[in-house]
């Protein structure tokens, strides 16, 4: 992370994220500041395109693929970027705005595939990662192909509208510290399936943040970290990042909800999307952004929670300094799915929203991927095994980053109960998989 993040940063950063349950985004705080003499410079820079991490020769390694969706539709996708002229950037205090890169995705018409493929991660942020790659200190820079991976989605293909209706709307937010296309596979597949999804990066907290012009905007967190642990303000962070995810989120909706000349949708998509029926759902602290953004605004109608703490605490059972999704609950639906051991009886945050959301009506479902780890909810579960057999992995590396679900199942079950709670709750579709156990999903545990 970081301009060039170097050495130990490095390894801290990679250390949070392998061994961290929902709490990770205290972590990271910690984690980062106990090697913050080591983290470069950060800000935003000019990419380099094709170039390799560091000015070397590009990588050689062989693509990765992620699993292709099972819906009945192409996917298409677009990439917008959003400047919010009334809000400064407030992690860097020389940007006078605060700008945003959002992909939305969407069934796509037939014909999609004459549209070329979406790339995972553009080169500069593809560089970025390769220094700062959530999965493991055990993948080295410069041995993967991040930048070849390509998703689903078609650039610019013409956009389906099932039945002739609007398209509801699903945001997705990435954990702390790692980019939106992270969350490629579960994103496509809803797309596949009739949904517009639009994807959120959060611009100096991701690694880096590519913009059309060709400027990269690479993270600011380590120094913040750095300094806040000097302080005796982890907490104060901790807020301030989940209050600028959520600021981002509802000044995303705003910018969709534009109609006319000034919309940032293009042509295609304009007067498509259903701002009625919105969800969102995120990975670790993405998961936080998704319930806090719907505690605060009640244009989102549902929230799936994925192995995210929701408090400003450094342990995952440390109940002080709830949020207020916390203190208050929530009265929508909302679906929590944590790795093993992760659940509203362990973590406290998680207890202090169940309780006060059933107090309030809520519907509440508690579902754990039974030998899954913190990153089995994002793309490492497909990548990390083709990571695995390029460079020799043991296989104690592997299951210490992805654990013991078999990937495809993994995959398959957050693809089925994701997509069954939006059915449910934008579409109003009968949703019975959410009812209780499945013998086609034993993976997945309901947490009564």
């Amino acid at each position: 992370m970081g301009s060039r993040t170097r050495g130990g940063s490095s390894r801290a950063v990679r250390a949070w994220r392998r061994t961290a349950g929902a709490g990770a985004l205290a972590a990271l705080a910690v984690a980062v500041a106990a090697t913050a003499g080591a983290t470069a410079g950060a800000g935003a820079e000019e990419a380099a395109p094709g170039r390799a991490p560091g000015g070397g020769a590009a990588v050689t390694a062989r693509p990765l693929a992620l699993p292709a969706p099972t819906g009945r539709y192409p996917v298409g996708t677009t990439a917008l970027h959003l400047t919010d002229r009334h809000r400064r950037d407030p992690w860097v205090a020389g940007q006078p705005h605060r700008e945003l890169m959002v992909n939305v995705r969407y069934p796509a018409a037939p014909g999609a595939g004459r549209f070329p493929r979406a790339p995972q991660l553009t080169a500069g942020e593809a560089a970025a990662f390769d220094t700062s790659n959530s999965f493991s200190d055990r993948i080295p820079a410069g041995k993967v192909a991040w930048g070849a991976t390509l998703t689903h989605a078609h650039q610019g293909a013409p956009v389906a509208r099932p039945r002739g209706r609007r398209l509801p709307v699903v945001l997705y937010s990435p954990g702390a510290g790692d980019p939106r296309a992270l969350g490629s596979t579960l994103c496509d597949e809803l797309a596949s399936r009739g949904y517009a999804v639009v994807t959120v990066d959060h611009t100096y907290e991701a690694p880096a943040v590519q913009f059309p012009d060709g400027r990269v905007a690479h993270s600011v967190l380590p120094a913040e970290a750095a300094k806040a642990q000097r302080a005796g303000r982890i907490t104060e962070l901790l807020e301030k990042v989940s209050a600028v995810r959520v600021a981002d989120t509802r000044f995303v909706l705003d910018e969709l909800a534009r109609t006319g000349p000034g919309s940032v949708l293009p042509q295609g998509l304009r007067g498509v999307l259903d701002l009625a029926a919105v969800g969102m759902f995120g990975q670790s602290a993405g998961g936080f952004t998704a319930v806090q953004t719907m505690h605060d605004d009640p244009r989102i109608k549902a929230a799936v929670n994925m192995d995210g703490v929701m408090g400003y605490t450094q342990r995952d059972d440390d109940p002080s300094h709830p949020s207020t999704a916390g203190r208050d609950g929530v009265d929508r639906p909302l679906l929590l799915m944590g790795m093993a051991g992760d659940d509203h009886h362990s973590v406290a945050s998680w207890d202090a929203v169940w309780r006060h959301s059933a107090a309030r009506g809520a519907w509440l479902r508690d579902l754990t991927l039974r030998g899954g780890r913190h990153a089995s909810f994002t793309d490492a579960e497909s990548l990390v095994p083709q990571i695995a057999r390029q460079l020799g992995l043991a296989r104690k590396d592997v299951t210490e980053m992805i654990g013991t679900v078999r990937p495809e199942r993994a995959v398959a079950a957050e693809r089925a109960y994701v997509t069954a709670f939006f059915d449910r709750w934008l579409r109003g579709a009968d949703g019975a998989l959410l009812d209780g156990p499945s013998a086609r999903y034993p993976e997945v545990r309901f947490v009564r």
